[in-house]
């Protein structure tokens, strides 16, 4: 069912938008939390190390697929609100043929440049074969991963944020089901925790698309939409490809870090893998607040209402630093505690290190709050090539950091690193976001904001 957010109240909308988003983002990082945790305790510290150590490539990789499908779903946004179902089906069929283009070439290249990753990544010799393992799966199953995201995708953009996370809640009970016979019955070790990933990724993208043909008659494909449009092309190539790049230009400053982060030994990569997977579970719902803002900003730019967006950008704030000032006191609390769920008790110096890094996070988060929103906002209301300096920003901040720290103050350098990114991109998508605002509003009032 689409949902339409041009009228009623934007903090009910946005949260009631944001809820099973919410839920299909912690279904989605389950699906890395229950790796990890069924790695850490059944197959060792090593090994969870193994899983780890490519996370900033895999967040390189992936963040590229997902912010090109989070792009390709504006324009559908934005055409729903306007009631211009003719260029919402031109975008969607488009949508699926450059999908299926980044799915080919992703694919392709990651898959070949994997070992010579893992060797710039400065990945330790004892976890580099389970490493190697775990990320060749992940690259391989790329297209699964492209399929879901789009199709959930532009199911949000017409405000249906349900149906795809009970798909995903299907798929996350498969991957329990997965991690448990390929590692625990079939022995395939951390290749089995990727295999597990990626065939339940394969089963929610499968699932959207059934349904998507079944039940949305506006969304299905059929042969009326097989028409060129090199209009459409562009305006999703524009609002895909920066989204993408600003995803990936931010992993680059991580990757740096985490093979700062390498150097220190493995009991640091230990302690710094399960600090990350609590974070980014932490992190689900400031994704969710944010990209409720966004089709809330994109569907009422569609509708010429530029009160709305700007009403729906103060809430989404409102929400997501009060959030943020809550998760950040629990993980100073809990943060060490936490960490037991992927790391056994008589690992001390792993659990020390995690509860250190997570203290350290937990003092900041609530930025997170503001970043994000501002930052979806900028994307949402059609400036996605803006955005991409907030990623070079916030690159920059965590190579400075771990270039100009690390090798004198070690973990406790790794432990700021984030929140430098945060605070300076913050402080650059606060200021854009004004103005892009400001930009449509003008825009609004010379009825031109449909136009390609």
């Amino acid at each position: 069912m689409t949902g339409n957010m041009t009228e009623g109240s934007p903090v009910k909308l946005i949260l009631k938008f944001s809820l099973p988003l919410l839920l299909g983002n912690l279904l989605q990082q389950a699906y890395n939390m229950i790796d990890a945790a069924i790695v850490g305790q059944v197959l060792g510290a090593d090994a969870l190390a193994g899983v780890g150590a490519s996370g900033s490539v895999q967040f390189l990789v992936l963040g590229f697929c997902i912010g090109i499908c989070a792009g390709f779903s504006i324009p559908v946004a934005k055409y729903f609100g306007a009631g211009r179902e003719d260029r919402l089906r031109t975008c969607i069929f488009h949508a699926y043929l450059l999908t299926a283009l980044f799915a080919a070439v992703i694919t392709t290249v990651t898959a070949l440049l994997c070992n010579n990753i893992l060797r710039i990544m400065s990945t330790p010799d004892n976890i580099y074969s389970d490493a190697y393992s775990y990320l060749l799966i992940i690259f391989l199953g790329i297209p699964f991963m492209l399929f879901y995201n789009l199709l959930a995708g532009i199911m949000r953009a017409v405000g249906d944020s349900r149906t795809p996370f009970i798909f995903l809640a299907v798929s996350t009970v498969l991957n329990i089901f997965l991690d448990m016979l390929l590692i625990m019955v079939i022995k395939l070790g951390v290749a089995g925790a990727a295999l597990a990933t990626v065939m339940s990724q394969a089963v929610s993208g499968i699932s959207c698309f059934v349904y998507i043909q079944k039940k949305y008659p506006l969304l299905r494909i059929s042969r009326d939409m097989f028409r060129f449009n090199r209009f459409a092309i562009r305006e999703l190539f524009i609002m895909g490809v920066p989204m993408g790049l600003q995803y990936s230009i931010t992993a680059i400053g991580s990757m740096v870090m985490q093979s700062a982060n390498n150097g220190l030994g493995s009991d640091y990569v230990s302690g710094f893998t399960a600090g990350s997977k609590l974070k980014q579970l932490a992190m689900c719902p400031f994704d969710a607040i944010a990209t409720g803002v966004s089709v809330f900003s994109g569907q009422n730019l569609g509708a010429g209402n530029d009160k709305r967006i700007r009403r729906g950008i103060l809430s989404g704030i409102a929400i997501g630093t009060a959030y943020g000032a809550a998760v950040g006191l629990m993980l100073i609390l809990f943060g060490r505690p936490l960490s037991l769920m992927f790391v056994k008790s008589s690992e001390t110096a792993v659990l020390d290190a995690s509860g250190k890094y997570l203290m350290c996070l937990g003092i900041f988060m609530w930025l997170i709050g503001i970043l994000n929103t501002c930052r979806m906002t900028i994307q949402g209301l059609g400036y996605s090539a803006v955005a991409i300096f907030s990623g070079a920003i916030e690159m920059a901040a965590r190579i400075i950091v771990s270039k100009a720290f690390v090798p004198k103050y070690g973990f406790t350098a790794i432990c700021f690193t984030d929140q430098s990114a945060w605070l300076t991109a913050t402080i650059y998508c606060s200021i854009v976001c004004a103005v892009c605002v400001r930009k449509v509003t003008q825009k609004i009032r010379e009825g031109k904001v449909i136009r390609i």
